[in-house]
């Protein structure tokens, strides 16, 4: 193995050499790699829905100014001048 400078390089380094070494390391691998599927793609497919799908690009410009313009109010701001 040779190394390579820098430390992000050698965190590389590291976790690859860790999961070859490992008897579990590929199937272990193929479980991140499957769970972070479902946790991207499928949830977000069947329980997120776009906020705003529907709109046209005109009403899509109208609602992020809006969005932006307008003060935000918070619990903790109304807390800390009670």
């Amino acid at each position: 193995m040779t190394r390579r400078p820098g430390i992000f390089s050698f965190f590389i380094d590291l976790y690859r050499d860790g999961f070859r070494n490992m008897t579990w390391g590929k199937p272990l691998v193929w479980l991140i790699i499957l769970k972070l599927i479902i946790l991207f793609a499928i949830l977000r497919v069947f329980f997120f829905k776009p906020a705003m799908s529907g709109l046209t690009e005109e009403q899509k410009s109208e609602k992020v100014g809006e969005r932006l313009t307008q003060p935000h109010h918070t619990d903790t701001l109304k807390l800390l001048n009670q």
